[in-house]
């Protein structure tokens, strides 16, 4: 028997829906990928995944930065329009950028505004109990928010870099903590990134909105990879936590390859790619021997 074909059919999923999916209470594991165009959300949604996050990963894969710390609320909505356009059945989820929730909450809910009326049916925010009065104004705006606690990619400067959070028993309890503040604010799932596997279960049991977890084990309530990672698009870092189910970089290389070669041979195009007239024509005009 073959793979089970995602029913193309299946109703949008919303952040209230989302929220319920504990695997504890035997929910299957949450699917969430990302995607920062409408091709790619096509795929994923294809594909039958539950989420679709447009993160601020943008600014690595698809911008050529070298930290997320570029990428602004006008760049995330431009993707998120560009995601949601796609009419997916997953919930498109529009991540917040660096330094637009860190001032006031007039102004976090102002850019958080901006990425649901691009099409975004919820934001995610990174950080803990500081960020827990911008988390409880969108909520207030009655906009879903998604958390994300451990390694958190805009903190990377304070962090010193991109490092595995989490390791100490006091950092440990301070997650736990920081995700029940979370869920409790209204946060209705919190991404887990970069901990050891068995924070990631405390976390996991201790609050009831469902984990999503990258690089940190697989007792979470689902799972996230940047679409690039998982295709085999980007092959210039490799994290630990990453798998590739593809090989699409090096696919991709090989056929552009073949077309420049084919260009400069002459062999393309060939008369299959071309169009013709037809021999009245081409008698008519005196172009004796060409092809109708």
């Amino acid at each position: 028997m073959g793979p089970t074909v995602p029913d193309a059919r299946r109703r949008p999923l919303t952040a209230p829906a989302i929220r319920g999916r504990k695997v504890r209470d035997g929910a299957d594991p949450l699917v969430m990928v990302t995607a920062y165009d409408a091709p790619g959300a096509r795929q994923a949604d294809a594909a039958g995944v539950d989420m679709i996050l447009v993160g601020d990963s943008l600014a690595m894969v698809v911008l050529g930065y070298d930290d997320t710390l570029q990428v602004t609320v006008d760049d995330m909505a431009h993707h998120t329009a560009a995601v949601a356009r796609a009419r997916p059945s997953a919930l498109v989820v529009g991540d917040l950028p660096w330094m637009s929730y860190h001032v006031d909450r007039a102004e976090t809910v102002r850019n958080a505004a901006a990425l649901v009326r691009a099409g975004a049916g919820a934001v995610k925010l990174e950080g803990g109990r500081k960020r827990l009065p911008m988390v409880e104004a969108i909520v207030d705006a009655e906009i879903p928010v998604m958390g994300h606690l451990g390694l958190t990619p805009q903190s990377v400067r304070a962090m010193g870099g991109f490092k595995v959070q989490g390791r100490t028993s006091e950092a440990a309890v301070a997650l736990v903590s920081a995700a029940k503040a979370l869920a409790h604010a209204g946060a209705f799932a919190i991404v887990l990134e970069g901990i050891p596997d068995q924070v990631a279960r405390m976390v996991t049991e201790a609050v009831d909105v469902p984990t999503i977890g990258i690089g940190a084990g697989p007792g979470c309530d689902g799972q996230v990879l940047v679409y690039h990672d998982v295709l085999g698009i980007e092959d210039r870092m490799a994290p630990k936590f990453v798998r590739r189910y593809g090989s699409v970089g090096a696919d991709s290389t090989a056929a552009l390859g073949r077309f420049a070669a084919d260009v400069r041979s002459g062999a393309f195009p060939g008369p299959e790619e071309s169009y013709h007239l037809s021999a009245e024509v081409a008698e008519t005009l005196g172009l004796y021997g060409s092809e109708g």
